[in-house]
C-alpha cells in the first residue's frame, strides 16, 4: 500500500481536491493520509473540518497554524507554527509522497518540511500567474520543490517547463474545479434556498473579494469601491463570500458584515457555503464579481460573466466570458455595466472554458501510482531550453 498524503488549509481547496481524495481513498492499492490545516480548524472561518468528517474521510492529522491574526507579522508566524507541525507529522507517518494544490501559504510550508523530509511531492496548479498575490512566488516556489506536476492548460505546462522541470514530470490534465461542475450533482433551487435561507430573484450576482496580498493595506479602499458601485444597483441581490485568512482579510469581512446588516432584504454573507453549495448556488446567479480564481477557472463553464478586478488574478489565462477591469469605482461600473447587457450575455451563450480536461482527477491518481511504482527519484536535472543562437553568453 502506498501511503499518499494529501493537505488541505482552506474550503475552496478541499472541495477541488475532493474528488482525488475520493478516489484514494477508495483505491486498493493506495493508504490515504489526509492532512487538515489553516483555516479548517479556525472558529472564525467555519471550522471546516467538520465538513470533511461529515463527507465520510478520514483525517490523519490536524495541523494547528492559525494565529489570532491577519497582519503581515501574524500570517508569517503562522507559517512558522505550520513548519513545525509539518515537521513532526511527516518524522511520524512516512507518507510516500505528498500532494498539494496551489499556492497558498499553507501549501508552501508543507512543501518545505516534505522536501527536507525527502519526501517526494505531486503538486497541482503549478505554472499560472497572479501578479497582484504573494501566490505567485509560492506557486513557483513549490514548483521547484515538486517532483510531478499536473497543470491546468498547456501554457501553464509550458511554463513549469520554463522553470526548469522535465517535461516528462508535467501534466497537462485541466483544473480540478471544472471536473467538480460537471460532476457534482447540483441543487435545485428550493433545496439550495433551504439550504442557505435565501432566496434568488434575478438579478442575482456571486461576490468574492481577497485581499490583494502584494499591495499595502489596499482591501478596505478596493472593496469600498465596490461596495458602492453595488449600492447604486439597487436591483441586484447579492451572495457575499467571505474572504481567506490574509492579511487585512478581516477588513473585507468586517465591511461583508456591515453592509448586509444594513440590506438584508437582498443580501447574506456566508463564511464557507462549501463546495456543493456554492457550485449550486452559481447557477441561479447571473454573474460573479470580485478577485477570486474561481471567477477564472468554474465560473465560465456555468456560462455566465465573471467581473475579475484589479490585480490579483492579473496574468491568467482566461475565457472570454471574463471581464478584466481597474479597481476604481468608474471601472467597476463599467465592466459591471458590460457583464450585464444583453448583448455580452448573448456573446458568451457558448463560451469555452480553456480550463477544462477529461478525467482530470483520474488521470492525477493513475499518474501518482504509476510514478510511485517506478520510482520517484529526489534529484532532478534542470530541464533548460534550448538558447537562441548568439545569445548563449551574457551581454
Amino acid at each position: 500500500m502506498k501511503k499518499i498524503c494529501i493537505v488541505t488549509g482552506t474550503r475552496a481547496e478541499y472541495g477541488l481536491l475532493k474528488p482525488v481524495i475520493d478516489k484514494v481513498n477508495h483505491a486498493d492499492t493506495m493508504e490515504l493520509q489526509l492532512v487538515v490545516t489553516g483555516m479548517h480548524l479556525s472558529p472564525e472561518f467555519g471550522l471546516t473540518y467538520r465538513e470533511i468528517e461529515e463527507d465520510g474521510y478520514p483525517i490523519s492529522a490536524k495541523i494547528e497554524m492559525l494565529l489570532s491574526s491577519d497582519t503581515d507579522v501574524g500570517v508569517t508566524k503562522s507559517m512558522g507554527v505550520a513548519l513545525l507541525g509539518f515537521a513532526d507529522y511527516f518524522e511520524g507517518n512516512r507518507p510516500d509522497i505528498v500532494v498539494l494544490l496551489g499556492d497558498r501559504y499553507e501549501a508552501l510550508m508543507a512543501a518545505t518540511a516534505a522536501m527536507m523530509a525527502r519526501i517526494p511531492i505531486a503538486h497541482i496548479h503549478g505554472g499560472e500567474t497572479t501578479q497582484g498575490a504573494v501566490d505567485e512566488a509560492i506557486r513557483h516556489s513549490i514548483t521547484k520543490m515538486s517532483q510531478l506536476h499536473f497543470t491546468a492548460t498547456e501554457a501553464y505546462r509550458k511554463r513549469v517547463i520554463q522553470l526548469g522541470e522535465p517535461p516528462e514530470n508535467v501534466y497537462c490534465v485541466g483544473a480540478l474545479g471544472v471536473e467538480n461542475v460537471k460532476a457534482v450533482p447540483l441543487l435545485d433551487r428550493k433545496a439550495l434556498e433551504d439550504a442557505i435561507g435565501f432566496t434568488f430573484r434575478p438579478p442575482t450576482i456571486m461576490v468574492t473579494y481577497h485581499p490583494v496580498t502584494l499591495e499595502n493595506k489596499t482591501a478596505g479602499e478596493q472593496f469600498a469601491n465596490l461596495l458602492d458601485v453595488i449600492g447604486r444597483h439597487g436591483e441586484l441581490q447579492v451572495i457575499f463570500t467571505k474572504a481567506n485568512a490574509d492579511p487585512d482579510g478581516r477588513i473585507v469581512n468586517r465591511m461583508i458584515d456591515d453592509y448586509v446588516e444594513k440590506n438584508p432584504a437582498r443580501c447574506a454573507a456566508y463564511t464557507s457555503l462549501g463546495q456543493l453549495r456554492y457550485l449550486s448556488a452559481l447557477q441561479f446567479c447571473d454573474l460573479a464579481l470580485g478577485n477570486s480564481s474561481s471567477g477564472i477557472i468554474e465560473v465560465p463553464s456555468f456560462g455566465i460573466p465573471t467581473v475579475d478586478i484589479g490585480d490579483r488574478q492579473k496574468g491568467r489565462v482566461s475565457a472570454d466570458s471574463v471581464i478584466h477591469c481597474g479597481n476604481g469605482e468608474t471601472d467597476i461600473e463599467r465592466a459591471l455595466e458590460q457583464a450585464m447587457s444583453q448583448t455580452f450575455k448573448d456573446s458568451i451563450r457558448s463560451v469555452k472554458n480553456p480550463y477544462e480536461g477529461s478525467h482530470t482527477s483520474r488521470q492525477i491518481v493513475e499518474v501518482i501510482e504509476e510514478a510511485l511504482n517506478r520510482g520517484i527519484g529526489l534529484k532532478k536535472k534542470f530541464y533548460d531550453i534550448k538558447a537562441v543562437p548568439g545569445e548563449e553568453g551574457c551581454r
